[in-house]
């Protein structure tokens, strides 16, 4: 029997919303074995980030390597990179086995506003890390960076994914997140068409972590086989769900609820 494998790599989120807790989380959810390479240590809960201990870059990969060595990986994803020597080891290290299957959520702002990426970091990103990207998934102020063009309007949206996708992502995924309206789109471009992917927003606080939790979903979905558009699909249904059945967890922004949609499947 072939175990779907997949690798998150990532910084460690002490209040468990998101990184690699919510990573490994969600792997597991969908049938996924995890495993993961840690980048840095956060000292954070639902009221914010208080410090950030970033590891030596080689610990990174270290790691990594330690598990593509024995264990392997069908799929990876890659979240809080914080420094442009980690962004370029962990490049290196994903180059060297040659995966293909990598998800980018370039994360750069925690839902409190504290950075977790350093700016200088920005371009190590787009010329090291871009390029082996199966997905990215910018939220709106994300891609606002990686682009260099304000997002207003949908068109300002399929713009930006183009410029995205020039420094050699094959898929861009837009979050929809950060827009207004009743209803969230997340724009999918795949280098010649675009797809909006639609769903009811929320009114709730109670959102820490859905752009890890999100990504590992599409890297547990392309670790089990699936199509991009699939696993962009069924992340999209995972991600839903965890906000849907809100978890109310602590005083801040509380974690999404990462067994929500494996929980309405056995229901129904």
């Amino acid at each position: 029997m072939s175990i779907p494998r997949a690798l998150t790599i990532a910084g460690s989120d002490s209040g468990g919303g998101a990184g690699i807790q919510a990573d490994l989380k969600t792997f597991q959810e969908l049938d996924v074995f995890g495993m993961s390479a840690i980048t840095a240590i956060t000292v954070q809960n639902t009221l914010g980030v208080e410090k950030v201990y970033p590891l030596p870059p080689e610990a990174s990969a270290e790691q990594i390597r330690a598990v593509g060595s024995d264990i392997g990986v069908d799929a990876l994803k890659t979240g809080m990179l914080f420094n442009a020597e980690i962004i370029e080891l962990v490049a290196r290290q994903i180059a060297s086995f040659g995966w293909r299957n990598v998800v980018v959520d370039p994360v750069m702002i925690a839902k409190g506003g504290a950075s977790l990426l350093l700016t200088e970091a920005i371009q190590a990103m787009k010329e090291h890390l871009l390029p082996l990207a199966l997905i990215v998934t910018p939220n709106i102020p994300e891609a606002e960076v990686l682009s260099g063009i304000q997002i207003r309007t949908m068109e300002d949206r399929r713009e930006a994914a183009k410029r995205i996708a020039e420094h050699g992502a094959r898929t861009v995924v837009i979050k929809g997140g950060h827009d207004q309206g009743d209803r969230v789109i997340d724009l999918l471009y795949d280098g010649s068409a675009f797809t909006g992917l639609a769903g009811r927003r929320i009114e709730t606080k109670h959102t820490h972590g859905t752009g890890c939790t999100f990504s590992a979903a599409i890297a547990a979905g392309l670790a089990k086989g699936l199509t991009v558009e699939r696993a962009v699909e069924e992340a999209r249904a995972f991600i839903q769900a965890a906000i849907e059945d809100t978890l109310e967890l602590g005083r801040g922004h509380g974690p999404t609820n990462h067994w929500a949609y494996c929980r309405r499947r056995v229901q129904v």
